[in-house]
């Protein structure tokens, strides 16, 4: 009796975890959302096309008409499919410009010995989904074509056209959806604005402490460190060695810090966080670098977190190396990548001529990768429509109480730059809410809170519905 009354401990509690879900809609979306991150779709070995053909699968099947449901391939990349979903509204004169809902499929590479399980398994555990996707990006591209399918099994009708954009490459493959979409076939994506990744919510023991809006994001460019020597064989070493001569050169680029460079959104980021830090001496210094960007003790203490430490300046990191030729031959080449996270008013010549300023004893060469690019990185930081904020703001206070919204700029690179190159405002917001170091994107053991995915679920079920469906049934 005791063993069965163990087992049936064991079970019920195994069912209340598998089964966090409590409503159809809940079961909905992490049936999509299991289906999403157990299909491969890494940039280099992977299918998006595969993903995105399962989801069209189920928008046809929910009563989608198939001309508004399209699987859209760039010319010879097969596996780089992306979806494009458009659920019509009322129409008619007057009706706001469309809705843009979107987010990637693509992932990041997950080797299994990497993980302690299946990377490409959706696996539940003290209360977290782990796999490689769960957070970026397949949690918001789930929650998007689940929103999506519940309002019309519903039966509602947006006043205005909500549109669904999956894309492939995000990650830095070849076939960007994204800017292709964005470049030739703009009509099918055109909207007032985009809703994407990259505003999350913070928690602090558990407890929402703030809700972001990201409105500003840096742009990724690598450079390449070469260093060149004539070699020799190895028995006859010398001083002037390429593999160190890199390494000099990459000691410098790890001990140098970009200026402080503040813009609207990470100066709201600093004075709104401020208010509800709840270190007195972070909190200070985020009131101290707003009032002078120059202050060395305020940056300091806020070079101690990653994240802020980021959103204030340009930083550029060694991500990769390669050099020699031979076990005994001194080296001819010696190489390393730069990747570099841009702040958007700068530019890359200013970001180029930096880095050689910093290494320039060393004789190492830079060049940037890719086709040449100039004048400024990204475009500045705009203002955040009335209804869209106040909506945000509406259902933040609804879901988690009086918690500050606040802007914020991502301190990596999203699909929204095209976007907003192409003229479609373009803003991060989510509900997903993230503790600490829980934000783990490109990491081993990738996960989210079950319950800040079913948060997330919710939030931008309503929002959509707010900004989009204005007329009462």
């Amino acid at each position: 009796m005791r063993h069965l009354a163990a087992f049936a401990m064991f079970a019920l509690v195994t069912a209340v975890s598998a089964g966090a879900q409590s409503t159809p809609h809940e079961k909905l979306a992490r049936e999509i959302y299991k289906e999403l991150v157990e299909i491969n779709t890494a940039d280099s070995v992977g299918s998006v096309t595969k993903a995105v053909e399962a989801l069209a699968t189920r928008f046809r099947a929910a009563g989608f008409p198939a001309g508004d449901v399209q699987v859209l391939i760039p010319p010879g990349a097969p596996t780089k499919g992306n979806l494009v979903v458009r659920y019509h509204g009322h129409g008619g004169a007057g009706a706001p410009k469309p809705i843009l809902l979107l987010a990637h499929l693509d992932v990041v590479a997950a080797l299994r010995a990497d993980w302690p399980r299946d990377p490409f398994t959706l696996n539940e555990e003290n209360g977290f989904f782990l796999g490689r996707g769960t957070s970026d990006d397949k949690s918001m591209a789930s929650i998007f074509a689940t929103n999506l399918i519940w309002m019309k099994q519903e039966g509602v009708v947006p006043d205005r056209d909500i549109i669904l954009a999956l894309t492939a490459d995000e990650e830095g493959g070849a076939s960007n959806g994204a800017h292709w979409l964005a470049t030739e076939h703009k009509e099918l994506i055109d909207a007032e604005y985009a809703i994407n990744e990259g505003g999350d919510g913070a928690l602090v023991n558990g407890k929402p402490l703030t809700n972001a809006v990201m409105a500003a994001e840096k742009v990724s460019v690598n450079f390449t460190l070469t260093a060149l020597n004539s070699g020799g064989h190895s028995s006859m070493p010398r001083p002037d060695n390429a593999i160190y001569e890199l390494s000099k050169a990459l000691m410098k680029v790890g001990g140098f810090e970009f200026p402080v460079v503040l813009n609207p959104v990470t100066t709201a980021y600093l004075t709104q966080s401020a208010k509800v830090q709840p270190k007195p001496e972070v909190a200070a210094a985020m009131k101290a670098i707003v009032a002078n960007p120059k202050n060395a003790k305020a940056n300091a203490v806020l070079a101690k977190d990653s994240f802020v430490h980021s959103i204030l300046r340009t930083t550029c990191v060694a991500t990769r190396l390669a050099g020699g030729h031979a076990f005994n031959a001194l080296p001819q080449t010696a190489t390393a990548n730069v990747n570099c996270r841009v702040e958007p008013s700068s530019t890359y010549e200013y970001v180029k001529s930096t880095l050689e300023r910093v290494i320039a004893d060393t004789g190492v060469k830079v060049t940037m990768m890719g086709p040449a690019q100039t004048g400024v990185v990204g475009a500045p930081p705009s203002a955040v429509p009335a209804e869209f904020l106040g909506a945000v703001i509406a259902i933040t206070k609804k879901m988690w109480g009086d918690i500050p919204v606040v802007p914020q700029m991502s301190t990596g690179a999203t699909d929204g730059k095209y976007l907003r190159a192409a003229g479609i405002p373009t803003f991060g917001v989510s509900g997903l809410f993230y503790e600490g170091e829980e934000r783990n994107m490109h990491g081993r053991d990738e996960k989210i809170r079950v319950k800040s995915y079913y948060d997330g679920l919710a939030f931008l079920d309503q929002l959509m519905r707010t900004l989009a469906v204005r007329t009462k049934m």
